[in-house]
């Protein structure tokens, strides 16, 4: 058996809020029908969706998880941790999270009961990479929109920051976030120059805007 896993970060680029690593699992054979079903044979970078389309994708992902038909999971890496220790961490510490949440292991049994060999790929978007552990992965750059479980991911991934930039929207009401999700807006930086940063902003994507700063 085949089970193949999508891995895709949302929030990179924002000023605020986390980045946030989507992973989506499910047996191979599983894509044609995600493909077919979900996406009606063409896939589309998530940004590209309104944000309707991927609620509705999402909703229809919790159903097939409660069937035990797929798998995913969403890990969010905080600002601090970004200003700490850099986006690239970040990124590859919310694979690692991800990774354990959904108990997928670098090497699984290699004989399933039907006596078939069992294998474990894992298809990264950009240039995402996984822990070296392990071994049968594969970057593909424009993942999003060449492979199903990469353009899951994405979904899962985008949804889940957006819903949770929504809510630090009610925390912190002086910066719109649940109009822009915390990227660069021409109304975030207006919000930035009378407001200043906030203890969710990215301080080392801020260093240049020092007008902003309290």
């Amino acid at each position: 058996m085949k089970y193949v896993i999508g891995i895709d970060e949302a929030g990179r680029g924002p000023l605020a809020g986390p980045v946030s690593v989507g992973i989506f699992g499910a047996e191979e054979k599983m894509g044609k029908w995600l493909l077919k079903n979900v996406f009606q044979n063409k896939l589309r970078d998530s940004k590209k969706l309104s944000p309707q389309k991927r609620e509705e994708i999402y909703k229809k992902f919790c159903l097939l998880k409660k069937e035990n038909k797929i798998s995913f999971s969403v890990s969010h890496v905080s600002n601090k941790t970004i200003d700490e220790k850099g986006i690239s961490y970040a990124t590859k510490l919310g694979i690692k999270k991800c990774l354990k949440k959904i108990n997928l292991t670098p090497n699984p049994s290699p004989r399933s009961r039907r006596g078939e060999k069992n294998e474990l790929i894992i298809r990264l978007d950009g240039l995402l990479k996984a822990p070296p552990e392990f071994k049968n992965q594969k970057t593909i750059i424009k993942g999003d929109e060449k492979d199903v479980f990469i353009a899951c991911a994405s979904i899962v991934a985008k949804v889940l920051r957006d819903r949770l930039m929504c809510r630090l929207a009610l925390k912190y009401p002086l910066y719109a976030l649940q109009i822009h999700k915390g990227y660069g807006t021409k109304l975030h930086y207006s919000l930035l120059r009378k407001h200043g940063l906030s203890e969710i902003h990215r301080k080392s994507f801020c260093q240049n805007l020092t007008a902003f700063t309290k």
